[in-house]
């Protein structure tokens, strides 16, 4: 005999999952492009959720594509090997033998562990590189502080994006777990190493997502920070573009893909706490969403 008790808590869980059905017609079939970051990266509970995740959107009928970075990974190891690491306003200087390291990282480490992780809930994630057949290809990037050119060393700027690779993938089933480095258009038997932000963002555009999705360890956006009152759910670009001179230097990025990825045909953009377990469900999935939308 059902007990009330049992009762309303089997009719929250089907209210829940009626409510998700809007969103699942919405986005069957479509590409949804993660950018997998920040805390999430690092902590157990919060990886192994993120990886349910992508499972879960797999099973869902979504075709999810994940774009890593993995900053902590790399001055980490970079720190073990006794190895410089050097930041100019934002950005990490990248020796040429740095940049072997961020190759053995992003490839050997960040993106095996997450590819592990998602096969053991759903069959078949794959890793690519943004060098692999031509994925990404950028310039060096020439960055002026104070009127000086800074010598970033193998830090890059995409220029041109061709995802037949990803493409070939999503179209047999897979998911694609790629990693935020490009091939050199001036010297292609080099690499260079580019922001996770904005390559999610030309790749998204690239495969005409439904949705870019950014993980950050923030709870979305502000329009009075530090007011905790003033988190905008929703925002258009015209807004986000008077926002943006008023962000912390972290945030920008971040901003500017999302900028990027709407202005160049993406449906929406969202920017979502990491830090809280299975919280791209919820934005996805959920009337109210979770973290801030950005729309045309």
């Amino acid at each position: 005999m059902t007990t009330p008790d049992l009762y309303e808590k089997a009719t929250s869980k089907v209210e829940t999952l009626i409510e998700a059905l809007p969103w699942m017609q919405e986005f069957a079939g479509r590409v949804l492009v993660i950018k997998f970051g920040g805390n999430a990266m690092v902590d157990t509970e919060l990886f192994e959720a993120f990886a349910s995740d992508i499972a879960f959107l797999r099973y869902a009928g979504i075709k999810p594509v994940i774009v890593h970075g993995g900053g902590p990974h790399i001055s980490r190891m970079l720190g073990k090997l006794r190895i410089e690491s050097e930041f100019k306003d934002g950005y990490r200087v990248t020796s040429e033998e740095a940049m072997e390291v961020v190759r053995m990282v992003l490839g050997g480490q960040v993106a095996r562990e997450l590819v592990a992780a998602i096969n053991e809930r759903a069959p078949i994630a794959v890793a690519t590189s943004g060098e692999d057949a031509g994925l990404f290809q950028a310039r060096r990037k020439k960055l002026v502080i104070d009127g000086e050119t800074v010598d970033l060393g193998l830090v890059g700027e995409i220029e041109t994006v061709d995802p037949t690779v990803v493409r070939a993938d999503i179209a047999a089933g897979r998911i694609p777990v790629v990693s935020s480095i490009a091939s050199d258009i001036d010297s292609p038997r080099k690499a260079l190493n580019i922001n996770a932000d904005r390559a999610a963002s030309a790749l998204a555009q690239a495969l005409g997502a439904a949705k870019l999705i950014m993980l950050t360890d923030v709870a979305g956006l502000y329009r009075d920070w530090p007011d905790i009152d003033s988190l905008i759910s929703e925002i258009d670009l015209d807004e986000l573009r008077t926002l943006l001179p008023t962000l912390s230097a972290g945030m920008i990025p971040k901003v500017q893909a999302c900028i990027e990825a709407v202005e160049g045909g993406v449906d929406q953009a969202a920017i979502i706490d990491g830090r809280v377990p299975h919280s791209m469900l919820l934005e996805i999935f959920t009337t109210e969403g979770f973290g801030t939308k950005v729309s045309a």
